[in-house]
């Protein structure tokens, strides 16, 4: 029987059995064959998690636009942060075999006309942004403004690191490849840095069209060193591009200063070693899921003979002892349970951190831990397949690890969000290549930007 007479008149009752049995077989294995296992090695738990993680930002994206969506639901909006790391986990999935670099190409290709080609302005509608920012949510389909959601300084720079990204990975004569690095280019070259700053030696936020600037800076330390990097290196100093101090080039070169970021650190200890504290993990993650830390340090860092990596790794380590050490308040803590950051939560969405506690009611979060890959191996990759084996399903669904869960509340997300996945992807792929970190360290941008902000090569012991 050929397979086109399948659902004809006529066709066997047998034939018929068989097809529905294989059918239902298909339904119980393949979900199965999707969830990590016990006797799965450590590369291969990896291979998986990373294959999951990058399966959200191809399929849950607008093949018309490039547009990825903010989290696993139908009428998610995108998210322009998800974008950026979707971008570079297109770059993971070529070299892992995933992809073709001609469907890459293409995708990339598509997402960069998107952000370039998009209306800029400072009308309340219609515009995917003004003076080369972007607002934190896009309509899917429209590409341009959604609710009335902020032009997001810290949103917009990690688009563009995975915007950078690109332009590096994609090296090549092919005139797609070329055209994909002059769109990076002029999306970098356009951004207005000045106007964020805003007059002051720090960005703002973020800006409203509404009522202008929002209040708080981008000060001390947390996620957006990349922002800083990418803005100190994005120009050089109105000098190749321009004809004298009054170009549009120079006006555009960043007035704020690495000090002045600096400025608002605050170091903790932690049993007998101290870092600078940010209580959410994500803060210790996102820059770092593209810029090598390691073996480099500005003047604070420095100063305590650490660098920005031994830093994460510190942060990481001290909110595992925190969790070890309250089981009482929440009995799902513990060496194999932690993970405190930014996530959903019986409550609602918040920005969760230890230690010290902050807004701590028991959630833990899978990127949390799988965004400190590469800092704590050790402890990171036994508490990812310990949280897999014992919620299963649970947690563990179509693109990996849900967002996060509550034993005490008996509460588990039942959504994906892209700035979960991009972590958990770029990290257990730099942990196990270091392939991102290769590519934007030799990035112009990203050399230019840690030069100004001062880091030098450092060994510590």
């Amino acid at each position: 029987m050929r397979m086109d007479d399948v659902g004809r008149p006529g066709r066997s009752r047998s034939a018929g059995f068989a097809a529905w049995l294989l059918v239902c077989l298909l339904a119980w294995v393949l979900p199965l064959a999707a969830q990590p296992s016990g006797t799965l090695s450590d590369d291969g738990f990896l291979d998986l998690l990373e294959r999951k993680a990058f399966d959200f930002f191809w399929t849950e994206a607008d093949p018309r636009n490039g547009l990825v969506r903010d989290r696993s639901t139908p009428d998610s909006k995108c998210s322009i942060a998800a974008v950026g790391f979707g971008l570079t986990g297109i770059g993971i999935a070529i070299d892992r075999g995933w992809l073709t670099r001609e469907e890459g190409r293409a995708r990339v290709l598509t997402t960069l006309r998107t952000f370039a080609e998009g209306p800029q302005g400072d009308a309340a509608a219609d515009t995917i942004g003004t003076r080369g920012w972007f607002y934190h949510f896009l309509g899917m389909d429209t590409a341009t403004r959604a609710w009335k959601c902020e032009l997001s300084s810290i949103d917009t720079a990690l688009l563009l690191a995975g915007v950078l990204d690109m332009e590096m990975f994609f090296d090549r004569s092919h005139p797609d490849e070329r055209r994909i690095r002059d769109l990076a280019g002029t999306l970098v070259r356009r951004v207005d840095w000045s106007w964020m700053a805003d007059g002051g030696e720090t960005f703002r936020m973020g800006w409203h069209p509404e009522k202008g600037f929002i209040a708080a800076r981008w000060t001390g330390y947390n996620e957006a060193m990349i922002l800083y990097l990418i803005a100190l290196g994005a120009d050089d100093g109105g000098r190749s591009r321009s004809s004298g101090p009054g170009s549009d080039a120079d006006r555009r070169k960043p007035p704020v200063t690495w000090t002045a970021w600096t400025r608002g650190y605050r170091w903790q200890t932690n049993g007998s070693q101290g870092h600078v504290g940010f209580a959410p993990l994500f803060g210790h993650q996102y820059s770092h899921c593209w810029v090598d830390f390691r073996g480099i340090a500005d003047e604070p860092m420095r100063a305590r003979g650490l660098t920005y990596f031994e830093n994460s790794r510190r942060a990481t380590l001290a909110q595992r002892a925190y969790c070890m050490a309250v089981p009482a308040n929440f009995p799902g803590y513990g060496p194999l349970a932690w993970g405190i950051t930014a996530s959903d939560g019986p409550t609602g969405y918040s920005a969760r951190g230890a230690p010290p506690a902050e807004n701590d009611d028991g959630t833990l979060a899978p990127t949390a831990v799988g965004g400190s890959l590469p800092f704590a191996p050790d402890v990171c990759l036994p508490t990812l397949r310990a949280m897999a084996a014992r919620h299963g399903d649970r947690l563990w669904g179509r693109y990996g690890f849900r967002d996060a869960y509550n034993e005490k509340a008996g509460w588990y997300a039942t959504d994906t969000l892209g700035i979960d996945q991009g972590p958990i992807l770029l990290m257990a792929e730099n942990h196990r290549t270091g392939a991102v970190w290769r590519r934007m360290m030799r990035h112009p941008v990203i050399q230019r930007g840690l030069a100004r902000a001062g880091f030098t090569s450092v060994i510590f012991p």
